[in-house]
């Protein structure tokens, strides 16, 4: 399955991002945000002092390319806005918590709403970022579509059948199915709340452009983006079990 391409930020007022007040009801899809960094960073810089916390200005100022660094800031704003709207909460004040790790079970998981009214996603890549709204747990990821000789390197990271697979394809496709299958498989450990502590060759989602194999409790769909970008979104379905995972990610 893929999704239609979702709605571009704008940063002017918590309103902006709220069509929908309150928290997501069980049932509804995700709602999905773009964010290009060229278009929103002056709006976002105005607002960086006032909305972002002390932890999340000291992980920007970690960023060794102003790119990244802008990117990280707009994405992160465009976050507390859209949150700070759903919730009705001022964008700073939105209670941002840790999660118990998945695996030692400390205090020093991901971020999460205080008390899980609403779950989210949060991913970026170059220029473009993208947020995910939810009901239940969801996670998202977007990535630059590497080149052919990038994807030779880096192919014995997935389940041996999609890397077979990405044989077949020709050089000039082989970037873009790489990019499909690597973002629906961050998209899937992040809703898990594992990211990539666990292996992702473990889990066999498929390189195919016509969608993603879905994995037991979860729907997994292809996101348009433009810019040389594959997306995706992980949403769990309301029969899978919450298991030992984190609900919400943040990056």
């Amino acid at each position: 399955m893929t999704l239609p391409a979702p709605r571009a930020a704008a940063l002017l007022s918590t309103e902006t991002w709220s069509p929908r007040p309150g928290p997501p009801e069980p049932g509804e899809p995700a709602d999905l945000w773009l964010t290009r960094t060229a278009d929103l960073l002056s709006a976002a810089a105005e607002l960086v002092p006032s909305v972002l916390s002390r932890d999340e200005l000291d992980r920007a100022g970690e960023f060794r390319r102003a790119e990244d660094r802008n990117t990280y800031l707009v994405t992160h704003v465009a976050l507390r806005m859209l949150l700070g709207g759903r919730l009705g909460a001022e964008p700073a004040r939105v209670p941002l918590d840790r999660a118990p790790c998945p695996t030692c079970g400390g205090p020093h998981g991901r971020p999460v709403v205080r008390g899980n009214p609403v779950h989210f996603s949060l991913s970026h890549a170059g220029h473009l970022g993208l947020i995910a709204l939810a009901a239940v747990p969801v996670g998202v990821d977007i990535e630059a579509v590497p080149a052919a000789g990038t994807v030779d390197g880096v192919a014995t990271a997935l389940h041996p059948e999609e890397a077979a697979e990405l044989t077949a394809y020709q050089e000039g496709e082989r970037g873009a199915a790489f990019a499909r299958v690597w973002v629906r498989k961050e998209a899937y450990l992040k809703g898990l709340g594992t990211g990539l502590g666990r292996d992702p060759s473990l889990d066999y989602l498929g390189t195919a452009a016509h969608g993603a194999v879905q994995p037991h409790g979860w729907e997994i769909a292809d996101v348009v983006v433009a810019d040389g970008h594959r997306a995706a979104v992980a949403t769990r379905v309301s029969d899978a079990g919450e298991g030992p995972v984190i609900q919400n990610t943040y990056d």
